[in-house]
């Protein structure tokens, strides 16, 4: 059974991001964003597949599609 405090959370995180478009890592993780762990937990979950893969938008720019990071909010619940 869901939480609906817990609910109410994972809203207030999503209605925070854009609805399309691509996010920068910062804006993904703690503490500005809304998954709570670190730059290397986050890269070794996406060499696993925990985590959504990249997308290089030029030679120094990687960033996420939002669809995917809230796609991985929901499925965290």
């Amino acid at each position: 059974m869901k939480n609906s405090g817990s609910n109410s959370i994972q809203e207030q995180i999503k209605d925070d991001l854009p609805r399309t478009g691509f996010v920068r890592l910062a804006s993904i993780l703690a503490p500005q964003g809304p998954i709570p762990v670190g730059r290397s937990t986050w890269w070794a979950g996406v060499k696993t597949g925990r985590f959504p893969k990249p997308v290089k938008l030029g030679p120094r720019t990687t960033a996420w599609k939002v669809e995917d990071i809230r796609k991985l909010i929901e499925t965290a619940e």
